[in-house]
């Protein structure tokens, strides 16, 4: 296992897969493991290098107390890319597309490029209610509960149907997961405070942003809402629901693998 320590001394843990081609970060949503990207490494990592980072508080990473916040998950990806490489073209899901939006503003000259999936700049009134019951749940002690909800909310039918077995094996193991729930908690109610719409027109850098088309989470108004405010950035719409990536990584890695290649084309 790898990880880079963060000034306050949390562990963060990564991997990097791939020996060639161009650098991509690979950020993941609320749950904070990135195995949630092994399909689409799967796909990219023969012509890409890539590095798959945990956050702070969940995964293979350190779970401090906190404070938490999507800037200081953002510090910790800027301050591993600086170690491992400096700049790369960075591709963030949900949360991580929250976190690769404060890394444009705020660390800019660490990214090439960025890819924003299914993610939000301003939290409207669905999705802070949405969040402050999933919130509730954990303080709640409601471990299971809350993964049964995210299942619900985050795959398709077919797909729950097909894994049954396999997300109830998750369900089981939520209490040792998502421990200790109050930082699970604080993690889901950073979500809330995060508000960069209006900041979001001085990123320079290529974007593309991507929602899948049955995503009820963070549903396709809030990912156009992203791409309508930032100079030049695409738009791409791919089948699912909210865990795309996991359930469908072939759509969302043939886009990344596109946009990949005409940025490099540019910036060669």
């Amino acid at each position: 296992m790898a990880f880079f320590v963060a000034a306050d001394g949390c562990r963060i843990h990564y991997e990097t897969f791939g020996a060639s081609g161009p650098r991509l970060v690979l950020i993941p949503g609320l749950g904070g493991d990135g195995r949630f990207w092994a399909g689409v490494v799967r796909l990219l990592e023969a012509d890409h290098r890539l590095i798959v980072t945990d956050h702070r508080g969940a995964g293979r990473s350190d779970r401090p107390a906190g404070p938490y916040s999507l800037s200081l998950i953002a510090s910790d990806v800027a301050g591993l890319l600086a170690q491992t490489g400096g700049p790369v073209h960075v591709v963030g899901h949900s949360t991580g597309g929250a976190i690769a939006q404060v890394l444009a503003l705020d660390h800019a000259d660490l990214g090439l490029s960025y890819t924003i999936s299914s993610s939000w700049a301003r939290a409207d009134a669905r999705f802070r209610t949405l969040f402050t019951a999933r919130a509730e749940l954990l303080e709640a002690g409601m471990a299971e509960t809350y993964q049964r909800l995210t299942h619900a909310l985050c795959h398709e039918p077919p797909y729950l149907a097909a894994h049954s077995a396999q997300l109830e094996a998750a369900v089981a193991a939520a209490s040792r997961t998502l421990a200790p729930l109050g930082v699970a908690a604080a993690r889901v109610r950073m979500l809330l405070d995060h508000d960069r719409l209006d900041d979001l027109p001085g990123i320079a850098a290529p974007v593309q942003v991507i929602a899948a088309m049955g995503d009820v989470l963070t549903p396709p108004s809030l990912s156009q809402a992203i791409a309508a405010a930032i100079p030049a950035a695409r738009y791409a719409s791919v089948d699912g629901a909210h865990f795309h990536p996991l359930a469908k990584p072939e759509g969302i890695a043939a886009i990344i693998r596109r946009f990949i290649a005409e940025t490099e084309q540019q910036i060669s």
